[in-house]
């Protein structure tokens, strides 16, 4: 049964079919979520990896029924494409069964606030940066962090400890990466200030965040690939970032009205 209950949810770059793709965590998250609305803002399957060979196992499988079960629950399902699964592009304003596809949508909050809903890739050229998922890095040294986040998370499950994200960690200490966190970051921002409205949400650059700029509230849900992050709403409006970390949703963030950052989330526990 559902332990986490939510006017509505967005995750982003999941990359389905990516051999570094966290489906397991993101289909026990799933699972354990119950919202009203579902955004699936970008790159939800990577078409690029799968043309490069990719991998697609069982669990990534489960992951799009998941989704598909909450649809027939009643959940209203929302797709934004990103450039990763840029094909979808070709179907804006059609429907795959009840889930609605859109290049971008304003979402009203519980608490009548308005935000833009993208993916992001929108503003790579804004902030005169490289592909996706680089985050100012070169593909090798992106690899390369993966790589070390993959093998330094094998080591701490034998010890029983959580998944952690070493990669995170590392990108967030590389200065070329964190000044094109912080471009695009005000890019987005600037973006959502510039149409009038209050905030806006995103995902593209792997790096959950929830913080005011320029007036406005910017929210990144984050990714399923290096830190396994999603948004929610509250059913009071307030926004959060959720991390999931294996035995449950700890709170990384959250607007400045509420609990203290890093509590459990409450009746959150793995089922």
């Amino acid at each position: 049964m559902a332990s986490l209950h939510c006017r509505s949810l967005w995750i982003s770059d999941v990359h389905l079919g990516f051999k570094e793709c966290k489906a397991e965590f993101l289909l026990d998250f799933l699972r354990q979520s119950e919202c009203e609305r579902l955004y699936l803002i970008g790159d939800l399957i990577d078409f690029w990896s799968l043309q490069k060979g990719g991998r697609w196992s069982a669990t990534h499988g489960e992951v799009l029924k998941a989704i598909l079960a909450k649809v027939r629950a009643g959940t209203r399902v929302i797709y934004v494409p990103g450039n990763h699964d840029e094909v979808a592009r070709d179907y804006l304003g059609l429907r795959i069964g009840e889930i609605e596809i859109v290049p971008e949508i304003i979402h009203v909050t519980a608490d009548g606030r308005r935000f833009l809903v993208t993916h992001g890739d929108e503003c790579d050229s804004a902030v005169r940066c490289g592909g996706p998922l680089l985050n100012g890095l070169g593909d090798w040294a992106y690899d390369l962090l993966l790589f070390l986040n993959r093998w330094y998370n094998r080591w701490r499950r034998r010890l029983n400890y959580p998944y952690w994200s070493l990669a995170s960690f590392l990108k967030q200490r590389i200065g070329r990466a964190t000044a094109y966190i912080a471009r695009f970051e005000a890019a987005a921002a600037h973006e959502a200030m510039r149409r009038g409205l209050d905030g806006v949400i995103c995902g593209h650059i792997h790096h959950a965040a929830l913080r005011e700029l320029h007036g406005v509230l910017y929210c990144n849900d984050g990714d399923w690939v290096e830190s396994c992050t999603a948004l929610a709403e509250r059913q009071d409006g307030t926004l959060e970032i959720l991390h999931w970390t294996e035995q449950q949703a700890v709170v990384m963030a959250r607007e400045p009205r509420g609990l203290p950052e890093t509590a459990p989330v409450p009746g959150w526990a793995a089922g």
